[in-house]
């Protein structure tokens, strides 16, 4: 499962959001002011903006939302092990 960590009144945020649901990636969102531990985290990754993807505890994605939209679905998908089998010929 994708982790991204945001804060409110993010735009950059909200097109993380929107680019994840268009394309079925299941995400957990977690919103750093209300959760000092997840806000302590990324302050010790040295991550200075949100939103920041993570998947099984490890950064997904450097670049933040400008990264992450303009990442191809599928490759991304493919990292995450997360691809259509049903597509493949056996």
């Amino acid at each position: 499962m994708i982790t991204l960590y945001t804060k409110p009144n993010c735009d950059y945020c909200e097109r993380a959001k929107k680019y994840l649901n268009e394309n079925n990636l299941k995400f957990t969102v977690i919103d750093i002011t209300e959760d000092r531990s997840a806000y302590e985290f990324l302050k010790k990754e040295n991550h200075k903006t949100v939103p920041q993807i993570y998947h099984n505890g490890k950064l997904l994605v450097e670049g933040g939302a400008t990264a992450l939209l303009n990442k191809d679905p599928q490759i991304l998908k493919e990292q995450l092990g997360d691809i259509d089998v049903s597509k493949f010929e056996l």
